[in-house]
């Protein structure tokens, strides 16, 4: 494969780059009436307006062809077709099977998966309807009210960021927290003010060996049997009472029946299958997201699906120039790799997605951080970017100081609604909160409007500020951003959203010449714990051999926990 450098496509936005990097934003809108209109599309329920950046037409025609020449057509069908993308892992990344709807076959090695897809899907509604209509009981006879979801990375991610998104459709009869840190605090505040009698834990795990998620299942299988049959029981998980009790009060998501039924969970009742073509950070729409559909129902979770699957559509079918998650990835790459920019940050003006930014660092940081090409050789050229940010209004008042005046340039995107979210299920709300919604976006786009256009130095002097302030008060503009409007955060829009920075990342790598789809890097320290763990717990001294650091940290550690 040629490198990437090496392509006339890339060489030619060099040359462009050098052309237009010191246009200001200014002079682009001058000299273009139309380009608001120009650089907006419309997809599954979004708006994009990208015209508050640095490009021209002829930029991103320049940037389309790049995505042409590195294959980017070629491998979304390769994708969608089932095709082993994953290389290193010999596996296909088939994510969008999980939210297309029956009747449309999708072969993985010559078999249609879709009727597991489906089954899965059933089985999962099935037991989201009896937690909610209190036909599923605890080991007592009561109803379950709380779930627990015991989880870490893509198991954790995805669920915590949807359920805190969707919170206006959820049962308010239902609590549902969830837990991913090894850090015993994180499991302890959640089970503070339960009723074991009424607590439900779904732990997910595609292997049911990751060592967070099964030290805190251990645990709570040991606050639940304590709660509900004394510490004696609790002592003897494997007896025939302890499994009674546990099979009521603990589900698994794993892909691996012997260890599920190890630890006390009836693989044939009380476990969700997924697949191993699909990803951790990929999988929310898969069993993964068990506690959300118990949160908001099937039919809300099927709305989530469609919305996915509506972006999945217009990605596989929009041409590239007007393909929303190809647009935004060739901007990301324009600024990556030509500016030189090492991040971008994600600033939701809606409250609902305060975890959106975690899940998409997560996304986007574990997919393209990534320093060797899918032939093995090192990269000669910057990959995934630092994703950062927080929820406007928030970070006004925190970070976009650094924004607006530092010497970083940080590309943004700002995602906004027309309609606040929570009006949904309170009558009153727009009585009681009069304005506030309307202030959320009038931030929004003012945000961008400053960020683009700035306040330049002769603007400050003709409002009379003293000389001895006008730089201070100087706003250089042409950091540039893009603008995502959706009418409601609601299932659907959440879905096409997540479905949009999906493909939008799967973009990047493929132009980066890098498998978006694997996970190394996270490996290594696990090994190295592994390997600690027993030294820390060794009743005496033990022997170690690893660096003079790591050895002299281990001791004092030892020592002061004693």
């Amino acid at each position: 494969m040629v490198r990437l450098i090496d392509l006339p496509e890339w060489q030619a936005l060099e040359v462009h780059y050098h052309q237009i990097r010191s246009l200001h934003l200014r002079e682009l809108f001058a000299q273009d009436p139309g380009r608001a209109q120009r650089f907006r599309l419309e997809a599954a329920g979004w708006l994009l307006d990208y015209s508050k950046n640095r490009i021209t037409q002829e930029t991103l025609a320049l940037l389309v062809e790049l995505a042409k020449a590195c294959g980017v057509e070629e491998a979304r069908k390769q994708m969608f077709s089932g095709e082993k993308i994953n290389r290193t892992e010999d596996r296909p990344a088939l994510h969008v099977a999980l939210r297309t709807p029956p009747g449309q076959p999708i072969y993985v090695d010559g078999q249609d998966v879709m009727p597991q897809v489906q089954q899965v899907l059933r089985q999962m509604a099935d037991f989201a309807e009896k937690i909610r209509t209190g036909q599923w009981l605890g080991a007592t006879g009561r109803p379950i009210r709380n779930i627990v979801n015991l989880g870490i990375g893509g198991s954790d991610l995805g669920p915590a960021m949807a359920y805190e998104a969707l919170r206006p459709y959820t049962d308010p009869k239902l609590r549902l927290r969830f837990v991913s840190n090894i850090d015993g605090a994180h499991l302890a505040s959640a089970l503070e003010g339960l009723d074991p009698a009424e607590t439900l834990f779904i732990v997910v795990s595609k292997t049911f060996t990751t060592l967070e998620t099964l030290t805190n299942a251990t645990t709570a299988r040991r606050w639940l049997l304590t709660g509900l049959g004394g510490p004696e029981l609790a002592e003897n998980p494997q007896s025939l009472q302890a499994r009674q009790i546990t099979t009521r009060h603990f589900v698994a998501v794993s892909t691996q029946k012997e260890p599920v039924n190890q630890f006390g969970i009836d693989p044939k009742e009380n476990m969700f299958e997924f697949w191993e073509w699909v990803g951790g950070r990929y999988s929310l729409p898969s069993a993964v997201g068990l506690s959300l559909m118990v949160a908001i129902g099937p039919e809300q979770f099927s709305h989530m699906l469609a919305g996915y699957h509506a972006m999945d559509q217009h990605f596989y079918s929009a041409p590239l120039h007007q393909n929303m998650p190809v647009i935004l990835a060739l901007l990301g790459i324009w600024y990556r790799n030509f500016f030189q920019a090492p991040t971008y940050a994600v600033i939701p003006y809606e409250q609902s997605l305060a975890r959106l930014v975690a899940y998409l660092q997560q996304l986007d940081m574990e997919s393209n951080g990534k320093a060797t090409t899918q032939q093995g050789h090192p990269v000669e050229w910057s990959t995934g970017p630092i994703v950062w940010g927080d929820l406007g209004t928030n970070a006004q008042h925190a970070f976009f100081q650094l924004l607006h005046q530092g010497t970083h340039m940080v590309p943004c995107d700002f995602i906004g609604f027309a309609k606040p979210t929570w009006s949904v299920v309170r009558e009153d709300y727009d009585r009681l909160f009069t304005g506030h919604h309307d202030r959320l976006i009038a931030n929004l786009l003012a945000q961008t409007e400053a960020l683009a256009f700035g306040k330049l130095v002769e603007e400050i002097r003709a409002e009379g500020v003293h000389e001895r302030l006008v730089w201070h008060q100087t706003f250089p503009g042409n950091r540039p951003s893009n603008t995502l409007l959706a009418e409601r955060l609601t299932p659907y829009s959440l879905g096409s959203l997540i479905a949009l920075y999906e493909h939008k990342i799967f973009v990047q790598g493929v132009i980066w010449q890098i498998n978006s789809f694997d996970q190394p890097g996270v490996e290594l320290g696990k090994q190295l714990a592994s390997r600690i763990l027993p030294e820390l717990e060794a009743p005496g001294e033990p022997p170690l051999s690893h660096d003079s650091s790591t050895n002299q940290l281990i001791r004092w550690y030892r020592q002061h926990r004693a």
